[in-house]
């Protein structure tokens, strides 16, 4: 699959697919020397970011083809379950039963995300967990918008707005970024439909993910700063704080998506950091927000940056355990070990990876620069790990193949 080639091997399967160019000449239009990019495709070279970022540009992809943590486009996604595919298409017959109570659906919610949340096998949980839970709510909406009962109507839109945002996360961390970018939606329309301001700037903060995801920082800064403006005139409490702070996250990683470091830094540092730090540790509507989660961005950007040694040095301020996710601890354990691969220090590379293995076995095995990085290690182990490292890729599925 190509979602396991190294990022080299990517490279050249973009140049003989979008033209079939030599690589002579799209060195030269990438101001790099053909001898240099021949080494990038047969993995003996890594390219920087601007290099790549000049490779994807001339290649016609987005640069999170040939590195980030999606599949090529061309390349079959994987899959939701069946039966969830099936309400989100509105292709199951309407159900003749009294919906749920509000109340009774809520507390399913929270449990999904939680799950979602705090499962070391989050993926194979929650899939059990949403088909049912995604076709009661529905059926509970559409109930609710022709009944007369207000206070329902509007606990029951609340509930599902949050439910889409769960949708949002589960989709685009499976690949499905075209269902993730439906579900946000959705998730905004309920919580308009709700009049629930709070719910309303969680929704813009999700479609910023998927923008994001979409290789769009410019659409995610743009639908985060008009939520935090709109946020701007709600009375301040630690929910509108802590929502502002999680939408200047999504403005700075955007910002860093265009190689804006220093703007990137600023907007952590005096914008975030100060909502963080006064609202202390916390999971308002899901977004984790909070001093940890702000160094974990800090460290984020050094990393995009190429600033390895700084990332590391962020790295050490931060304490993962306050984390309340998964998905962050992971987020977290991954940048590290990827600091330590800029530098080549394997066997840091090597212990950070099996940590990530033991916290989040799933997480592992569907992120595509975590392979990279096994399968890149592979290439390189010295004889006193070696062993490990093939173990690792074997548990992986990782196969072999040649440098050249």
């Amino acid at each position: 699959m190509a979602s396991e080639l190294r990022v080299g091997e990517r490279i050249r399967y973009w140049r003989r697919r979008n033209g079939n160019r030599s690589q002579a000449a799209v060195a030269g239009l990438c101001g790099i020397t053909e001898d240099y990019l021949s080494q990038i495709e047969r993995g003996r070279r890594t390219p920087t970011l601007e290099v790549l970022v000049a490779l994807a540009r001339e290649l016609g992809v987005p640069t999170a083809t040939l590195l980030d943590d999606q599949l090529p486009p061309e390349q079959p996604a994987r899959c939701l379950p069946s039966d969830v595919t099936r309400v989100l298409m509105g292709c199951t017959p309407p159900s003749a039963s009294a919906p749920e109570p509000p109340e009774s659906l809520r507390e399913r919610v929270e449990e999904a995300w939680r799950t979602w949340q705090t499962s070391q096998q989050r993926y194979t949980d929650t899939s059990s967990l949403l088909p049912g839970l995604l076709s009661d709510v529905e059926h509970a909406v559409r109930t609710c918008r022709s009944g007369t009962d207000a206070r329902a109507r509007r606990e029951t839109l609340r509930v599902a707005a949050d439910l889409y945002g769960l949708l949002r996360s589960y989709c685009r961390r499976i690949g499905r970024v075209d269902l993730s970018l439906l579900v946000a939606d959705r998730a905004l329309r309920a919580a308009e439909d709700a009049d629930d301001p709070l719910r309303i700037a969680a929704a813009q903060w999700n479609l910023g993910h998927v923008l994001l995801a979409q290789d769009d920082p410019d659409g995610a800064e743009h639908i985060a700063a008009l939520a935090a403006e709109k946020l701007a005139g709600a009375p301040s409490n630690s929910e509108t704080d802590a929502l502002t702070g999680a939408l200047e996250l999504v403005r700075s990683t955007a910002e860093a998506r265009r190689r804006d470091w220093w703007a990137a830094r600023d907007r952590i540092e005096n914008h975030a950091g100060p909502k963080a730090r006064r609202v202390g540790e916390g999971n308002v509507h899901w977004t984790v927000f909070g001093p940890t989660n702000v160094l974990l961005h800090a460290l984020s950007i050094e990393m995009l940056a190429g600033e390895a040694s700084e990332g590391l040095r962020r790295a050490n301020r931060i304490d993962i355990t306050q984390a309340p996710s998964v998905e962050r601890q992971f987020t977290f354990l991954l940048d590290v070990a990827r600091c330590y691969d800029l530098r080549r220090e394997d066997a840091a590379v090597l212990v950070h990876l099996l940590d990530l293995e033991q916290i989040a076995p799933e997480d592992l095995a569907r992120s595509t620069l975590a392979r990279q990085m096994v399968g890149d290690l592979r290439r390189r182990a010295r004889p006193t790990y070696r062993r490990q490292v093939e173990d690792l890729a074997d548990r992986l599925g990782i196969d072999r193949r040649p440098v050249s």
